[in-house]
């Protein structure tokens, strides 16, 4: 009897410890947490990693295109000084293999076969080809055929394309992409670029096939006017109503805006080359763009109360100057210190919730006219694409701030001042494209080379590393070398040295 007593205990004592660990198990497993994740969620994660990174824009490109630079080194040293900082270089690279292409391949990945989300995968297409594009202008020869696979193909150290080779590839997708994209199917409203608005995605893509193929100018012009007329035919954008831009929040903030209102809010100025364009014109945009704080001789100086954003009173930080001989140039025009400078307003165009911008109606006009200049295309005259464009641009400034709106009866005017000259059509238009790009530093510094204006004097900073007079492209980063070093060697081979000289392939 005692040993049937014992037995029943055991028995029962298994099902005890059975039920406890199913127990245990279950209180373990999350049964909120996802397992999956819905692709047009990846896409705006995407779009939001397509904003540019400050560390690049600021250093580098928008310092080399002479429209904002420090006179500080150490993590702000780059194109202020002409040198390689790849602290600063790296930072597109990281963010757009990282954020961008690695959830737009998945996404693609995930629904190619997929009949009801081609829309979707359509516009993964275009907004890749758009991040490819970024990268390979920045940097030359990159991984993009094997790019962004480690995942879904375990191909973890990915080869190197040529740009050459790279170009007509971008060209296909932005052909094919838009195209592609029907309204009959369901548009993924989700997505936080159009809200699913396949028309404006389409204006978009052909956008950038139009401004891919004017990058095509000095290396291959008939391909280069095939896929402008293409994109033409498509349709571009023309209005501001159909800017490709990302509409930050509280929780989602300009990356250039967050680095200028924190710990760098009093190291960034607009340089002298950009401020002088706009006064000497008699520019509105510039009252709209810049603040001076009149007797700062600090940071915490840097207040509303002595703020002006009258256009006769803006001082632009002239080049080629460093923290200490700065002092001279401080001096010379009667400041206090270089805290007078003019800066680019963090309370109106820089606020923490200003719009990012990837393509726009004043960029697109611009192009157009340039290829109506070249005979490119005939609907049209440069003329008026150029006064448009300059136009859109102007009124794209509210946007940003109600502070910033330009008048237009000042808009009026200031095209009736500036009418589009046929001798030095190219000229003006790309000056204007300068302009028009302010903040969009990957596009402003690339049509900066490919059109070779503004006619910039080179910076004349003493210490430089550069032996030309600009930067042509930004060094690979310490992580390529030391993980890829194979594949990278190739790219080099192909390229020209790793440096800030050697030009991309179709810099020329």
């Amino acid at each position: 009897m005692k040993i049937t007593y014992q037995y029943i205990l055991f028995i029962l004592s298994l099902f005890f410890v059975t039920s406890c660990e199913k127990s245990l198990s279950e209180l373990n497993e999350n049964k909120t947490s996802a397992v999956a994740i819905d692709p047009v969620f990846q896409l705006n994660n995407a779009i939001v990693n397509v904003s540019f990174p400050s560390g690049t824009t600021l250093n580098y490109e928008m310092s080399i295109v002479q429209q904002l630079v420090t006179p500080n080194s150490g993590v702000l040293t780059g194109g202020n000084f002409n040198q390689d900082n790849r602290d600063n270089t790296q930072a597109l690279w990281q963010n757009y293999y990282r954020n961008v292409i690695r959830n737009t391949r998945d996404i693609i990945s995930k629904t190619k076969t997929l009949p009801g989300r081609s829309n979707l995968m359509n516009m993964a297409r275009i907004l890749q080809a758009y991040a490819f594009m970024v990268l390979t202008d920045t940097y030359g020869n990159i991984p993009y055929t094997e790019a962004g696979l480690g995942y879904i193909d375990q191909v973890f150290l990915p080869k190197y394309d040529n740009q050459q080779d790279i170009y007509p590839k971008l060209i296909t997708e932005f052909t094919e992409a838009s195209a592609a994209l029907n309204a009959s199917n369901p548009t993924e409203a989700g997505e936080a670029l159009y809200g699913g608005n396949i028309g404006q995605w389409k204006k978009f893509g052909y956008s950038l096939l139009l401004r891919a193929g004017m990058r095509l100018s000095k290396v291959d012009a008939a391909k280069g006017q095939s896929a402008v007329q293409a994109a033409v035919a498509g349709g571009v954008i023309l209005s501001n109503a159909d800017n490709a831009y990302f509409r930050t929040t509280n929780d989602y903030q300009a990356n250039l805006s967050v680095t200028l209102n924190s710990t760098e809010a009093a190291n960034y100025y607009l340089a002298e080359p950009f401020v002088n364009f706009l006064k000497n014109t008699n520019d509105p945009r510039l009252s709209s763009i810049a603040i001076r704080y009149v007797g700062a001789k600090s940071g915490p100086d840097q207040v509303p109360a002595v703020g002006t954003t009258d256009p006769a009173k803006q001082i632009g930080m002239p080049m080629g100057y460093d923290n200490a001989s700065i002092a001279s140039a401080v001096a010379a025009r009667g400041l206090v210190s270089f805290y007078e400078f003019s800066q680019l307003d963090r309370r109106r165009m820089a606020k923490l919730t200003a719009p990012v911008f990837f393509v726009t109606a004043g960029q697109t006009n611009l192009l157009l006219a340039e290829a109506a200049q070249r005979g490119w295309i005939t609907a049209g005259t440069a003329a008026d694409y150029f006064k448009a464009g300059v136009r859109a641009h102007m009124e794209q400034l509210a946007a940003y701030d109600a502070g910033s709106a330009v008048a237009p009866s000042a808009i009026a005017e200031y095209i009736a001042a500036n009418p589009l000259d046929a001798s030095k059509a190219l000229e003006q238009i790309n000056t204007q494209y300068w302009v028009a790009s302010l903040l969009n530093g990957p596009e402003v510094w690339a049509n900066f080379r490919r059109s070779g204006y503004p006619a910039l004097t080179p910076n004349p900073y003493p210490g430089k590393t550069i032996s030309g007079a600009f930067i042509r492209r930004l060094t690979y980063p310490n992580s390529e070398i030391s993980v890829n070093p194979e594949n990278l060697k190739v790219a080099v081979a192909a390229q020209g040295p790793d440096n800030l000289d050697t030009k991309v392939w179709w810099d020329k």
